[in-house]
């Protein structure tokens, strides 16, 4: 017979997972929690089990017999599966788009045909399958620099910002001929650059409702002073004073009102997380791009001030009624800083010891957020290049800098490396 205990499947395993776990296991429902296939710190939120994030077949197999209340997909790869398909198919209620609505993140070209059909403001663009119609049009646009991007899931990797013609040839190459994102890159899109400032803004959405959430800002480049290439994210931080409260309700009206109108005219089943990526440029909010789900490590500072109960939000996006929900914030600042192995983005040793983490597990302003973490005979070893995420919050942004950059110096792994100025752009313009 089944108890009446709420149970969740979250799939994932990185430090938006875990920042998911903490709120998930903050709700009054008092979820049991199971997180595949997780990492060090999931497991202290609940059982990690030993499934792939695209095991889409074991992953059904688990929540049927375990029988799951609620599953709540973290990254995209089991999204543009069709994670959601199987398990609609089976009755079991599921957080993410189907494999259609999916497409917003799994194929550039369809998005953009979507922004252009909905009117969402974005930037100019074409698509190309054949390398010697890119390059001509390189050669007739001569406009530098100029973004290329692989059409499908290269993860994070498939965006070239090309300074210079040969940089251009070069990218679209790599994608069309030369396999670098092997089925990912075989068709690609060529699009204007746009220059401005990056907020993300992520929704919740029931496919009848939209729910935008508060702004963020994340530093993708390696270096301070957003210098060298670009990784999964070094930082982050909310709310970012880029967005003002009528800029909000400017992109809430021309970004995801239009994308809900589109998502109601397709027929798109979209009970999951619209992520806008979102270009101020001239005081105008352009999309770069959007993904299918919470974005990494912008989670890390957007739940942690969301005062409502993140179950009961799900469980409202299963049944469609979002509409029933208003969504409150914490006037705090979250500053998210991210440790991560030396060499990273690009090759870094694994299976380093990490010290200093449980320092903090008393403090209630301190989260130690765990990505590429895993326990090696009950010691606490890295895993990945993002190792931790280390957030902070206070009632002030300087405070909440200034609290996580000390809780950062108490921990440590051979060549751990972070960035110095995470948040810093907001106080300038604070």
């Amino acid at each position: 017979m089944k108890n009446n205990q709420l149970k969740i499947l979250l799939i994932g395993s990185g430090g938006r997972e875990h920042s998911l776990a903490l709120k998930l296991k903050e709700s009054n429902q008092n979820p049991s929690l199971f997180i595949a296939p997780g990492n060090a710190g999931t497991a202290q939120c609940g059982t990690n089990v030993q499934i792939n994030d695209t095991d889409i077949e074991n992953l059904l197999k688990f929540a049927i017999e375990n029988e799951i209340d609620l599953t709540v997909v973290g990254p995209e790869a089991p999204l543009v599966k069709g994670i959601v398909n199987t398990f609609n198919d089976n009755n079991l209620n599921i957080i993410g788009p189907d494999e259609i609505g999916a497409q917003l993140e799994g194929s550039k070209a369809w998005s953009k045909a979507f922004m252009e059909k909905y009117d969402i403001p974005t930037a100019s663009y074409k698509e190309f399958t054949n390398s010697a119609d890119a390059k001509k049009y390189i050669d007739d646009t001569n406009q530098f620099p100029i973004v290329i991007k692989a059409d499908g899931l290269a993860a994070g990797k498939g965006v070239t910002i090309a300074a210079t013609k040969t940089e251009a040839y070069s990218a679209i190459e790599d994608a069309i001929d030369n396999d670098k994102f092997q089925e990912a890159g075989k068709k690609i899109i060529i699009e204007d650059f746009l220059d401005g400032e990056e907020a993300s803004i992520f929704a919740f959405c029931d496919g009848k409702t939209i729910l935008p959430m508060t702004p963020a800002q994340d530093h993708k480049a390696i270096f301070d002073g957003d210098k060298g290439p670009n990784t999964g994210g070094m930082g982050a931080y909310s709310p970012t004073p880029l967005i003002t409260d009528e800029l909000f309700k400017t992109i809430k009206a021309d970004v995801f009102d239009k994308v809900l109108k589109g998502f109601k005219e397709e027929k798109i089943d979209y009970r999951g997380i619209v992520y806008a990526g979102i270009i101020v440029v001239k005081g105008k909010p352009l999309i770069i791009e959007f993904n299918a789900r919470f974005g990494d490590p912008e989670t890390q500072v957007v739940l942690p001030r969301l005062k409502n109960d993140l179950a009961s939000i799900f469980q409202a996006m299963t049944t469609q009624t979002l509409d029933t929900i208003t969504l409150e914030w914490k006037p705090e600042s979250a500053v998210c800083v991210v440790l991560a192995s030396g060499g990273y983005p690009d090759s870094y040793e694994k299976g380093k010891e990490i010290k200093g983490t449980a320092d903090f597990s008393d403090n209630t302003s301190i989260q130690v957020i765990h990505a590429g973490t895993r326990l090696n005979n009950k010691k606490l070893e890295t895993s990945g290049g993002r190792v931790l995420g280390v957030v902070g919050i206070d009632s002030s942004l300087k405070r909440a800098i200034d609290q996580t950059y000390s809780a950062v110096e108490k921990i440590s792994f051979e060549k751990s490396y972070h960035r110095k100025d995470i948040g810093h752009k907001a106080l300038a313009r604070l």
